[in-house]
């Protein structure tokens, strides 16, 4: 029937529209910004690092490799890559972001980085309140803006952070038992090797 398509789409807005006097769940908005509805876990708005226990210069994921900020389509994160070294999350010395930052007003919010990401550090964050006076500055979000603790992860996407928190726990048994097993393998080598004789001390000659 021509137009069936559109008669039932007007009657669910009807039976939205004059049921909303009778039923609470039928409202489709709320009074914002008095009242809020919740994020739903798989919203996603603008990227966070993620930072493990409470130090988020120690715990920071993130090791500057650059594919995030290669793979950004907007070019809107600018990372610097530090000199120096420090243990990630299974103890393995690695490089961190000196600088990292994100242009809000240039970000799509097109998750490509948090895909990409091969060491879970950076994700997709539910806040969406980031409308600002400035439009320069107030825009570009730093390292310390942009780090936010696993705790926060949890909250915002309780699912997913449980899965992340299970590979990386498989990832940092597996690397443990590696690096035990090299060592005991070594220390075996060690004891299974043949000790060379010593020089037997000269016999002094005999005065004439």
């Amino acid at each position: 029937m021509l137009g069936e398509g559109i008669i039932k789409g007007m009657g669910e807005t009807a039976r939205n529209f004059f049921g909303s006097y009778v039923k609470k769940e039928r409202l489709t908005t709320v009074q914002y910004p008095e009242e809020r509805l919740p994020q739903k876990e798989a919203a996603r708005n603008f990227p966070f690092l993620v930072f493990d226990a409470k130090d988020p210069h120690a715990g920071l994921r993130c090791v500057a490799c650059q594919i995030c900020e290669k793979e950004c389509p907007p070019q809107c994160i600018y990372i610097v890559k530090s000199k120096d070294k420090k243990p990630d999350y299974i103890g393995k010395a690695q490089f961190y972001p000196a600088v990292f930052d994100i242009d809000a007003s240039v970000c799509m919010s097109c998750q490509i980085c948090v895909e990409v990401c091969p060491f879970e550090a950076i994700k997709m964050d539910t806040e969406f309140e980031l409308s600002t006076t400035d439009r320069f500055g107030g825009l570009l979000f730093r390292k310390s803006e942009l780090a936010k603790s696993n705790e926060y992860y949890h909250s915002i996407h309780p699912t997913e952070a449980s899965e992340v928190d299970g590979r990386l726990a498989a990832e940092k048994a597996k690397a443990e038992a590696k690096a035990k097993a090299d060592t005991e393998a070594k220390a075996k080598a060690a004891a299974t090797k043949p000790v060379a004789p010593a020089n037997p001390a000269p016999v002094p000659a005999l005065a004439k």
